[in-house]
């Protein structure tokens, strides 16, 4: 059509937080945010059926030059590696929304105009092709998030806010020199295809790996840099842990697929076996705590850690399976944990507790919202017929390829996974009839109803068919496999 179709997607929540300023009823904010992310959905639906997935090269390509005497241009394209997270990323934004409709009742306007801007951050990560770009998206992003945790979150939100930030910020300085001596090594360009045909020296690759996976680690979060993770999402409100969960948490795994693999490959093939340790430590580490857990939201995400364990397991398995497993689950659970966040967003409005304790019995009151928490229950343990099922089988038969012992301490984490799941799920929902008594709960209504349906409908259809979003993926997972194993053999 002729259409600067990413451009569209990225700027569509940037002009409509422009829009908003000029608004005063809260009510036409929620509306004209909701009709900007429903748009921008659209947008990504449209550029989804569009997407030609028989080849690796970038498509809806766009290039205009910004700085040329630096070579920084405005540069965008997705592949099959970035397609569905662009997606992925507008869904979510029209969920988050719906969610906070009800839940955010001040300062209607700046939340709103915070989660759009965010929207746009976010998408133009996974759109930019200038590294550049890239960077400035990537550090932008952290100032709308800390305003939705600060402001808008809970009692500690402060805390969690300024624990976030400077954990990012940190990581984000590295990256910040590793672009630098990229550009200076890499030809002194800043486009991100040319860097990726650079044959590095061993010497270089390595220092930038660790530069690089010290900024992707913390954005994961992997263990030991993660413990700003809990603190974030418990006072976050629900929209900023659905955007945690569901998209920023992405970007760190989006990182290695990137930069560190087709840019660094002798160094990632060196490094992998201490990148599947640090894997399997999250995966098992992360399971121990939520099983300890008696604060619902902090069992999610906990959750989160051990299930970006795979992510990372399945990057750095550095085979075809482990990788398009890696990638489908990252997009699995963008919508089951993002899902469960919801979830726990709306029993909090009810009750104003997150602890397991204080429900029970929850199925008499509310069947339809505990029919749904059962199914993203399941999908979060990976119960085949669902999503994460199609995504953790893919990971663990690439790490039983690469690394025994890694497969067998993945294998222990999906263990723990449904111990802790079972568990939450048999507190919440089950047992004593403790809820009714202390509360006056409703079901879901409709407008929740409309926020739950499209992340149930991706569980189900992944889970059932995943012909179609493997197929998105494969051509980029072969393409990168070569980049991978024939740079990184030294061939």
């Amino acid at each position: 059509m002729g259409l600067p179709l990413l451009s569209l997607i990225v700027f569509t929540p940037a002009l409509a937080a422009a829009v908003l300023m000029f608004l005063r009823s809260d009510n036409a904010v929620r509306w004209t945010a909701l009709g900007a992310t429903v748009l921008d959905l659209a947008l990504g639906i449209a550029m989804l059926t569009s997407f030609d997935t028989t080849t690796h090269v970038m498509q809806f390509t766009e290039t205009h030059p910004w700085v040329p005497a630096l070579g920084i241009t405005y540069a965008l394209g997705v592949d099959g590696i970035s397609a569905l997270f662009v997606f992925l990323t507008a869904l979510l934004g029209s969920i988050c929304v719906l969610a906070s409709w009800v839940a955010i009742d001040r300062k209607v306007k700046e939340f709103m105009v915070s989660l759009l801007v965010m929207q746009a951050l976010m998408l133009g990560v996974f759109c930019a092709l200038d590294l550049f770009l890239f960077y400035v998206f990537w550090e932008a992003m952290l100032i709308p998030m800390y305003l939705i945790i600060g402001v808008w979150g809970g009692e500690g939100r402060v805390y969690a806010a300024f624990k976030f930030f400077l954990y990012t910020l940190a990581g984000s300085v590295l990256f910040l020199i590793g672009v630098i001596v990229l550009y200076f090594n890499g030809g002194e360009t800043f486009d991100i295809l040319a860097l990726t045909a650079q044959d590095l020296p061993f010497r270089i690759q390595s220092w930038l790996f660790f530069a690089f996976l010290v900024a992707f680690a913390v954005k994961v979060p992997m263990v030991p840099v993660h413990t700003w993770l809990p603190d974030a999402h418990v006072q976050a409100p629900t929209a900023g842990s659905i955007i945690l969960a569901g998209v920023l948490l992405k970007m760190g795994a989006y990182g290695f697929l990137r930069f560190s693999l087709p840019m660094l490959p002798q160094a990632s093939v060196y490094y992998s076996t201490l990148m599947l340790a640090l894997s399997a430590l999250a995966i098992v580490y992360g399971g121990l705590l939520a099983l300890a857990q008696d604060d619902l939201k902090k069992l999610v995400a906990y959750s989160s850690i051990s299930h970006m364990g795979f992510v990372t397991l399945g990057i750095f398995a550095l085979n075809l399976r482990g990788l398009e497993g890696a990638i489908l689950q990252m997009f699995n659970h963008g919508v089951t944990t993002g899902a469960l966040f919801l979830f726990v967003g709306l029993i909090y409005e009810r009750t104003h507790t997150r602890s397991m304790a204080d429900y029970g019995g929850l199925m008499k009151a509310a069947p339809v919202y505990t029919a749904f928490l059962a199914l993203f229950t399941l999908s979060s343990m990976a119960l085949p017929g669902t999503n994460s099922f199609v995504g953790e089988l893919l990971v663990l038969s690439g790490g039983f390829a690469a690394n025994l012992m890694v497969g067998t301490a993945a294998v222990l984490g999906a263990l723990l996974g449904a111990a802790y799941l079972l568990g939450m799920y048999g507190k919440v929902a089950l047992g004593p009839d403790r809820v009714n008594a202390r509360f006056n709960i409703r079901d879901v209504n409709a407008r929740e109803m409309v926020a739950i349906l499209p992340l149930a409908l991706f569980v189900l259809w992944v889970g059932l068919y995943p012909k179609p979003f493997l197929g998105i993926i494969d051509a980029s997972v072969q393409h990168l496999m070569v980049q991978v194993h024939g740079k990184g053999s030294g061939q």
